[in-house]
């Protein structure tokens, strides 16, 4: 079986990380294979990229377009946040990571790439969170 993948805003951050160049690459790997990607991961890498990096709002929204393409993007509806509600009672998840993670789940997805959730942990006994950097 295939593994189908989410991944976390900062696997999409470290594309742009120069300071970092084993964590970009693998953030490469992992992108070039269409993630799925929720919602409130693109809404947090378009803050992160303005805020930290200063980049131009035309050229963000450009670079996000281009690098979402093809992959499949999990809208974030009443089920995903019932669904988080639920995380966040069971596991205790930060209120965005119970968002991204209930999006993974609704895609049925089982990984998700994340540095900042703990490294294999599962989640309703069908996704993984695998923390790719170590």
């Amino acid at each position: 079986m295939m593994n189908k993948v989410a991944v976390d805003t900062n696997i999409r951050v470290y594309l742009h990380d120069e300071s970092n160049s084993s964590k970009t690459d693998k953030a490469k790997d992992i992108i070039q294979h269409f993630p799925v990607i929720p919602a409130q991961v693109i809404s947090e890498y378009l803050n992160v990229l303005k805020r930290i990096l200063k980049v131009p709002k035309l050229r963000l929204i450009e670079h996000c377009i281009i690098l979402i393409e093809g992959c499949e993007i999990v809208n974030i509806n009443h089920s995903i946040l019932e669904q988080s509600r639920n995380l966040i009672t069971r596991y205790d998840f930060q209120l965005f990571d119970s968002i991204i993670v209930a999006s993974a789940l609704a895609a049925n997805c089982n990984i998700l790439y994340s540095e900042d959730l703990q490294h294999n942990q599962l989640i309703e006994n069908r996704l993984t969170i695998i923390n790719p950097f170590i």
